[in-house]
């Protein structure tokens, strides 16, 4: 049997071939000829998957190494008979470990103390109940907004947007992407939620580019509505506006999922899905293959220092997402280029290991900062 793998889906070679004949192709140009004998396809956001690409194939599972499901067109799968599946939760802890590193560098850069920031977090599944937890270990007040959790939980603890609105100085979203129904997320973000700010915020968009109205976000930052801007995912991309970030203090070329441990976890659902469905035990796993740590220890100071001076010095060198920030700048302005570049920019990230990799001593850190280093994720050592 054929698999066809998208790039960018570590040990997915290794894997698959233990089920077929696997092959690994660039993931946004995957044509109707590259899957029309194949059997599975394990692919990540960049392909999609609909009837144009797959009618007349031999393809009856198909799984994305990916928690969004927006590139699948998923009535025509179900339609056709095609088993499909997604990974959620595989890169929440990376996505919150970015979010960490990026707030933290925000405190630093225009000097103020994220403890005592009130946080709105829009969005708390997989992925924003982790930033909910890291939120929480830096000292602040968290705002909870999530419609259909709400409901189908009965949790008293969510609160309206117009509350979020109305209390919050930091806005993030962690929404996935829909166009249709009382939840719709499509340009969420835009001139209505703006107006409805009562106080300048920082905005943050690390879930899906549509879900903010561009046009509408670079007004709001010309009225000084928002104050400062993290912005992971774009509309239109891999083509993006460019004046847009050129306003922004962090872009980032949708890699906010991109930890090493995060690409490798949905590698392997997607792989022992495929397995459910073929009726097969699976018989790889990426235990002994994961690199070295590349931070495994750090040794600071921390008597007489605030808690967030000293967290910017151990998470800089863990993710210092300024570095992603500044490789983002360089992408070419001229509209092909750019597209090839962010993807390139994607393909050819550089491996990133989470916080739990790393041990942190810090000599002198009083009860507060132990516990924030142990809520972020890092291990501390005594």
């Amino acid at each position: 049997m054929k698999i066809v793998c998208a790039t960018n889906m570590p040990y997915a070679l290794e894997a698959f071939c233990t089920l077929g004949d696997a092959v690994v192709l660039e993931g946004r140009h995957i044509k109707p000829a590259d899957v029309k004998e194949a059997g599975i396809l394990a692919l990540r956001s960049t392909t999609v998957v609909n009837r144009a690409l797959l009618e007349g194939s031999h393809v009856r599972f198909v799984g994305t190494a990916t928690i969004g499901t927006d590139h699948f067109d998923i009535p025509y799968l179900e339609q056709a008979g095609i088993r499909w599946c997604f990974a959620p939760g595989c890169n929440a802890n990376s996505v919150s470990e970015y979010l960490t590193a990026a707030l933290l560098v925000l405190g630093g850069r225009h000097q103020f103390s994220l403890a005592g920031k009130t946080i709105g977090v829009v969005g708390v599944g997989n992925v924003g109940s982790r930033v909910v937890k890291k939120a929480e270990a830096l000292g602040m007040r968290v705002l909870k907004n999530d419609p259909p959790l709400q409901r189908a939980t009965g949790d008293k603890s969510f609160v309206s947007l117009a509350q979020i609105q109305a209390e919050a100085d930091i806005v993030t979203f962690h929404v996935p992407l829909t166009k249709t129904g009382d939840d719709a997320t499509f340009h969420m973000a835009d001139d209505t939620f703006f107006k409805g700010l009562r106080r300048p915020i920082i905005f943050i968009d690390a879930a899906r580019g549509p879900v903010v109205d561009s046009p509408a976000l670079l007004r709001a930052l010309d009225a000084g509505i928002v104050r400062h801007t993290v912005l992971d995912t774009w509309e239109g991309e891999p083509r993006f506006n460019r004046t847009l970030l050129e306003r922004v203090d962090l872009g980032t070329p949708h890699i906010a999922g991109h930890s090493f441990e995060g690409k490798v976890a949905g590698t392997m659902m997607v792989y022992e899905e495929a397995c459910r469905f073929l009726g097969v035990n699976p018989s790889f796993s990426p235990e002994g293959l994961l690199p070295p740590a590349l931070v495994p220890e750090l040794t600071v100071r921390a008597a007489g220092r605030p808690d967030e001076d000293v967290l910017r010095e151990v998470v800089k060198p863990v993710y210092g997402v300024e570095v992603d920030d500044a490789r983002m700048r360089t992408i070419d302005s001229e509209p092909a280029r750019q597209a090839a570049e962010f993807d390139r920019q994607r393909k050819d990230y550089p491996v990133r290991r989470e916080f739990r990799y790393t041990r942190v001593k810090a000599a002198g850190a009083g009860v507060s900062l132990l516990a924030k280093l142990e809520g972020l994720g890092f291990q501390v050592k005594g």
